[in-house]
């Protein structure tokens, strides 16, 4: 098997301009979650559901924030890094669902600890 170099479309940036705002959009989200799920655990509103995110969150709020913003970091480089991948578009899509139905969660977590949805 012989390298053939990269074809003269997968190295001029317009993949990274085009994920660069979901991907941005995906990070933002994830400092969402993070922070509104401290402010309900922290209020004994919620529970985290991930048993792994919820034992560091016991531990301390800078340790389950460095470690969950630190993970949306390395997740959204590898998605710039690989934007020319059909893949990276696929998880950025994916991303982007998952942590629309967890701010979803949140805002109907909201309603409920507010007693709208009693």
């Amino acid at each position: 098997m012989q390298f053939k170099g990269l074809d003269k479309h997968s190295c001029n940036g317009e993949n990274l301009v085009n994920l660069w705002k979901p991907i941005s959009l995906l990070f933002a989200l994830n400092v969402v979650d993070a922070l509104v799920t401290v402010v309900w655990v922290q209020n004994g509103w919620a529970e985290e559901g991930n048993l792994v995110m919820a034992s560091l969150l016991d531990v301390g709020v800078a340790p389950f924030l460095a470690i969950k913003l630190g993970m949306g970091v390395v997740a959204c480089a590898v998605l710039l890094y690989g934007s020319d991948n059909r893949l990276a578009k696929i998880g950025v899509r994916l991303g982007l669902a998952a942590y629309s139905l967890a701010i979803v969660s949140h805002v109907l977590t909201g309603f409920a600890v507010s007693g709208y949805l009693s």
